[in-house]
């Protein structure tokens, strides 16, 4: 065989068809569900479970407005099962996807030595091979663990948990907190670190006064043990069911005594994501780094063409991200410490926000603050521009941009946003970041009204 891929998600089924694009000969393989934990428990089913949150969330706040009233009741079990539906369709489509550029999709448990694949008690042998095995919640020493559930289990439970307790301060904590609790959970996070730490501070501080009101946020405490309803924190105790947000860790046991491995358990690989074995290639998840869908892809198409004889080398400058919340926020990040193991990341990659920035204190007024170098202007205002924002002025939660520029060069260094448009805006913006184009070119542009009026907003303040 000439390329064998085991794991079908981003990285794998976006290996995998560009392989076949390019008339190479493929096997995927894939232990349960093809799409990966993106479609079958990631981020799909967060956004899932989000839109219905959201929908909760815009009701009570047309209420507040007296401009609708009614009483509506949400079944959790018919959720889950119209979002288990919706799974089975989507993993048809991708299937028939792969097999439409004759690659040949299986499923089984693979067992891996340096020329031979195992699976279905076949054996395969391969000129490439690449590992997209994805990661797995990571599940912390903590007696009583057995009683959590994860990010996996979040289409078994049976109904809304009355109490849920989430342990873990990131990203995953900050999206199923903002879901169960307009579902009507009492939500605990409970983090031994800072609440959301990788965002920028005033972001951050944004963040939790205005969209986290009806969370309660307990910094700095470690979890002693978890009961079958409730935990014991070294502060306190409390009731409900534990949620683990607690990260992330590759599977990458399938081959950890053939290719080196990182002190995270990550496969090493290069920028062209080519392992110590010159023939084994890994991306994805598996790899470390930014556990994103975009870049998990990227790094699948990459591996994909290295392994067809295209060199490529994958490029991580200035990543968009985001949250899904009631209102988005989104960021670019600063990607250099977290893909560090990958060889193509230069020290120019480093860039990031500067520091110790003050908090704007009323955040309806403009702020422009200049960093050391007196080149870089952070300008700050609120985010009541774009679609989805109207409703929000009455209100006066707008969101709020923040955006540092180059003033010499014309370029953006960093943005920072939370608005209802926030993951568009970020994304076209941080494109521009990335094929370094200076903002004199938006003088071009011309926005679709109002979907697009958020660009012309942050260009009116920085040009």
């Amino acid at each position: 065989m000439e390329n064998i891929i085991i794991g079908a998600g981003p990285a794998g089924r976006l290996a995998a068809l560009e392989l076949g694009i390019l008339g190479e000969e493929v096997l995927l393989i894939e232990k349960k569900h093809i799409a990966g934990t993106c479609l079958n428990e990631g981020c799909m089913v967060i956004c899932a479970l989000a839109d219905i949150a959201r929908f909760l969330s815009n009701k009570k706040h047309f209420e507040s407005l007296g401009l609708m009233k009614g009483n509506i009741e949400i079944s959790y079990n018919e959720i889950t099962s119209k979002v288990k539906k919706t799974q089975e369709i989507l993993r048809k489509i991708n299937q028939e996807e792969n097999e439409s550029v004759n690659n040949k999709v299986i499923y089984g448990e693979a067992i891996v030595d340096d020329s031979n694949v195992y699976v279905n008690g076949e054996s395969y042998d391969f000129k490439n091979l690449l590992i997209a095995t994805g990661s797995r919640p990571f599940i912390p020493n903590i007696e009583g663990v057995e009683y959590a559930i994860t990010s996996s289990d979040i289409l078994g439970i049976d109904k809304v948990p009355e109490k849920l307790n989430i342990v873990g301060g990131g990203m995953i904590a900050a999206e199923v907190s903002n879901i169960f609790t307009s579902f009507g959970s009492e939500v605990n996070i409970i983090t031994c670190d800072s609440f959301l730490e990788e965002l920028d501070p005033e972001i951050r501080n944004y963040t939790i006064s205005h969209l986290y009101k009806d969370v309660n946020i307990y910094e700095n405490t470690n979890v002693l043990k978890i009961k079958k309803n409730g935990l014991i924190t070294n502060n306190n105790e409390f009731e409900g069911q534990t949620f683990l947000a607690t990260g992330r860790i590759p599977n990458s046991e399938i081959v950890k005594d053939i290719v080196s491995i990182n002190k995270d358990f990550s496969i090493k690989v290069s920028g062209m994501m080519q392992t110590s074995n010159p023939n084994i290639y890994a991306a994805g998840d598996v790899t470390g780094g930014l556990n994103l869908t975009p870049v998990a892809r990227m790094e699948g198409i990459t591996a994909a063409r290295n392994m067809a004889g295209y060199p490529t080398k994958a490029e991580y400058k200035h990543i968009p991200q985001s949250l899904t919340l009631d209102m988005d926020v989104s960021f670019t990040s600063n990607t250099y410490k977290e893909l560090a193991t990958h060889d193509n990341v230069a020290d120019d990659n480093q860039n990031s926000s500067p520091n110790n920035e003050k908090i704007a204190e009323d955040n309806n007024q403009k702020s422009i603050q200049k960093n050391s170098n007196n080149e870089t202007e952070t300008i700050s205002f609120p985010g009541i521009a774009g679609p989805g924002s109207f409703w929000n002025v009455l209100s006066q939660n707008t969101g709020l941009s923040k955006v540092s520029v180059n003033m010499k060069t014309k370029k953006i260094d960093s943005i920072n946003a939370i608005s209802p448009s926030s993951v568009s805006d970020v994304a076209y913006l941080s494109f521009l970041m990335r094929i370094n184009e200076d903002l004199d070119k938006f003088d071009e542009f011309i926005e679709i009204h109002p979907s697009t009026d958020a660009f012309i907003k942050i260009m009116k303040y920085i040009i």
